[in-house]
């Protein structure tokens, strides 16, 4: 996005993280949300943000629908973590936190056939993920950004990129994103609302 010389140049010029992991993604989404909380209460909120509690009936739908095949293939549900924050991805997800710049970026990524009914997810290590490229799988960067907005706000960015390491995983992917990109977007904004309204309640100079 273009530099509107609201931003601090500290942050408005700086490199994105995203684009060591996924310089020319052959899908994304990209969404802004204006956030009434400085950037330190904004950026405390994406790190404590827990990704089981994005709501909405839409969003539950997605993901129970996407368990469908898996638990009619194991006669029950996959497991489902109660809780996963960035830190929680580390520990317990075949997510890996790829970078941070503290009060600016934070990225995770994971691979996978996640086009598939039944999903085989792969975790790779940080240090091999942007030049991982094994036949077969595609590859989701999940960056949340914040930024100055004036003196008091701020712009919370999330950004979702897709590559895929082939052409037939490409020709794949495509399809299933014709139908999944609804969802996908429903996910975005239900993320970035949430942490909105986490950092503006923990704003000590909330409106």
């Amino acid at each position: 996005m273009p530099d509107s010389g609201t931003h601090p140049p500290s942050t408005a010029t700086a490199e994105l993280l995203a684009d060591r992991f996924a310089p020319e993604p052959a899908f994304s989404v990209l969404r802004h949300r204006v956030v009434d909380a400085d950037t330190a209460t904004t950026y405390a909120a994406v790190r404590g943000f827990d990704f089981m509690e994005v709501g909405g009936p839409l969003v539950r739908a997605a993901g129970w629908v996407r368990g469908l095949p898996e638990r009619f293939r194991r006669g029950h549900g996959p497991s489902v973590p109660t809780r996963l924050t960035f830190d929680d991805m580390t520990t317990d997800s075949d997510w890996v936190v790829l970078g941070e710049r503290p009060g600016f970026e934070l990225v995770a990524g994971v691979a996978g056939r996640f086009w598939q009914p039944v999903i085989e997810w792969r975790r790779v290590e940080p240090g091999e993920f942007a030049e991982f490229r094994e036949p077969g799988y595609g590859k989701i960067v999940l960056s949340l950004s914040v930024r100055g907005y004036g003196e008091q706000r701020s712009l919370l960015s999330y950004d979702i990129r897709v590559t895929l390491t082939d052409s037939a995983s490409l020709a794949r992917f495509r399809l299933y994103w014709a139908v999944a990109s609804p969802f996908i977007k429903a996910i975005h904004t239900a993320t970035l609302r949430t942490i909105a309204r986490d950092a503006e309640n923990a704003n000590p100079e909330g409106k």
